[in-house]
């Protein structure tokens, strides 16, 4: 910030040193030819024209105000030339989009121009070029040099003020061998402008104003198609990259960076809409997701808000337009903003906030895409969810909810997979078994023993908690694992188990009895514990000896026991 402010200082102290200044001197040394007001009104909306009709060469707008330049300094001289020039400079960056402000690009652009004028102009009167001259060559030759002069000095004054400010900038790129081949392209207009309103007035304006400024607008309805259908071409290849994400994470992630990259925007919010609140998802913010402080606020706050009351989509231009219904998420430097609401199956379920530093950064038919986008998205979100929840079926037990066999097995290799290769120092496994289960189900009933299931289930998370995985091994079987746990700990945690088992009361029906009554009841469990690298160095080594403590060391030895395995 204090860099900016100092640029700021430097530039406006130069442009005043120099531009007004500069103004005066020209004035007095090369006086411009007696005008009549309908030329200088004719020529100044040929030049506001040309600068509100760019074309878009490489997704860069370029304004064609050469030809009208150079035959304004042929007949008129230097002053005529440098005030339509920052006429023509002001017009211009007030359109380009931009992140630097105004107040640094003003003065810069308005000292580049002027610079680039009166250097060529200099060097046009040094050569021996005369204003007004009638004599083919004389025009074609000092009108070259004028032109030649002034591309060079333009790219010369971008190269070096780009390198003061440490940026990176290759003198021959692709936009600078651009720049020479339109000021070459467009010069012949010029010539055949400045002769032919010598000789015919102000018709010669019209008649080559009409078919130039048709060619335009030929050419930028052309462009504005081709680049509807690349972005078209694109949201086709990000529907496909979301489809092929498997998680909802990924799939938000995902269209959180493909839309930004494809608007080109600074900032970007996925907000939930649940329960009347608007929940914040994603927050994209120059190319890196920072994380969501942002406190939920009402369903009909901000442009959110306004999206979803609505539902209807928005693009705001500058601040002005949206400052006063926006929420307190959006960055304070924040001009244009795009909203739209994200849909599924005919309900709101959320809304897409885009934003740029630049004024007038979105156009309508982004909308368009950006609505397509919006349903792959939702689409793509669908499907995550679904095969999320067909994994989790699959890797759960469908009575206790707690993982099954499948899921245990691959958890188990890849945490032996740390262990031998250093990631974890230990890991241990406890493998327990309810005492005479048999009996239970005998006595009670089948439903009566997938009770105490259910709640042994229930009471195994409570217990272990974030410290390790639960899992039904099988039948009356049930596993621990334990990542970073060595044999002791994993004794201690067995004992405090068993402990807690052996005094909880569990509430069971009575399925065999005529009345189904309800009656508490009391199991216990047997338990075996085993640890790598101590025991083994194989994932079914370690439920092998697990198993074999259980049956061994605990069973056998009067049940109600925790037993280590021993080599």
């Amino acid at each position: 910030m204090a860099n900016i402010k100092k640029r700021k200082v430097i530039l406006w102290t130069l442009w005043a040193l120099i531009v007004p200044p500069g103004f005066y001197l020209i004035f007095q040394y090369f006086p411009p030819p007696e005008i009549s007001f309908n030329e200088a009104a004719a020529y100044l909306i040929f030049f506001i024209l040309a600068c509100l009709l760019p074309m878009n060469i490489n997704g860069v707008p370029t304004y064609l105000v050469q030809w009208l330049t150079i035959a304004v300094f042929l007949k008129f001289g230097l002053f005529a030339e440098v005030v339509l020039s920052q006429i023509t400079m002001i017009i211009v960056i007030l359109r380009i989009r931009t992140f630097e402000s105004l107040s640094v690009r003003i003065p810069f652009n308005s000292m580049m121009f002027f610079a680039i004028s009166v250097l060529a102009g200099l060097i046009f009167k040094l050569a021996g070029g005369q204003i007004g001259s009638l004599d083919l060559w004389h025009i074609l030759i000092f009108g070259l040099l004028f032109q030649t002069v002034s591309v060079v000095a333009n790219q010369m004054i971008l190269y070096i003020y780009v390198r003061i400010l440490g940026e990176h900038k290759d003198f021959f790129s692709a936009d600078t061998i651009w720049d020479f081949c339109i000021a070459y392209l467009v010069f012949p207009l010029a010539i055949i402008l400045y002769i032919s309103e010598t000789y015919i007035g102000m018709a010669a304006l019209v008649l080559l104003g009409i078919p130039f400024f048709t060619l335009t607008a030929i050419m930028r309805m052309y462009n504005n198609s081709e680049k509807v259908n690349s972005d078209l071409k694109k949201a086709g290849e990000i529907g496909h990259q979301l489809a092929a994400r498997l998680s909802a994470d990924e799939v938000l992630d995902q269209f959180v960076t493909q839309v930004a990259d494809l608007f080109q925007v600074d900032y970007a919010y996925v907000i939930d809409y649940r329960d009347g609140k608007l929940l914040m998802l994603r927050r994209y913010e120059d190319k890196e997701f920072l994380s969501i402080d942002v406190e939920p606020s009402k369903y009909n706050e901000g442009v959110a808000g306004n999206a979803i009351v609505n539902n209807t989509s928005y693009i705001f231009d500058n601040q002005s337009q949206w400052k006063a219904i926006t929420a307190g998420y959006v960055r304070p430097d924040t001009e244009s903003l795009m909203a739209m609401p994200i849909s599924r199956n005919n309900k709101i379920e959320g809304v897409l906030v885009l934003g740029s530093r630049s004024q007038h950064a979105f156009v309508h038919h982004q909308l368009q895409i950006l609505d397509i986008l919006s349903t792959y998205f939702a689409v793509s979100l669908e499907k995550a969810g679904l095969i999320q929840k067909a994994i989790a079926k699959s890797e759960r037990c469908g009575l206790t909810k707690l993982y099954n066999y499948r899921y245990l097995d691959e958890a188990l290799e890849k945490c032996m997979a740390q262990v031998n290769n250093g990631e974890l120092e230990s890991l241990s496994l406890i493998m327990m078994d309810i005492d005479r289960f048999k009996g239970i189900n005998d006595k009670y009933g089948h439903q009566s023993g997938n009770e105490i299931l259910v709640a042994l289930a229930g009471l195994l998370k409570d217990i272990v908690g974030e410290e390790g995985t639960v899992a039904r091994y099988g039948g009356e079987e049930f596993v621990v694992l334990l990542p970073n746990y060595s044999k002791d700990l994993a004794m201690l945690l067995a004992e405090n188990i068993r402990k807690q088992i052996e005094k909880h009361e569990f509430l069971i029906h009575n399925d065999l009895e005529e009345e189904r009554n309800t009656l508490l009841i009391n199991i216990t469990m047997s338990i075996g514990v085993s640890s790598a690298p101590d025991d083994s160095d194989d994932g079914m080594a370690m439920i092998r000896n697990a198993d074999r403590a259980l049956y061994i060391g605990a069973k056998q030895a009067g049940r109600n026991k925790v037993a280590a395995y021993t080599k």
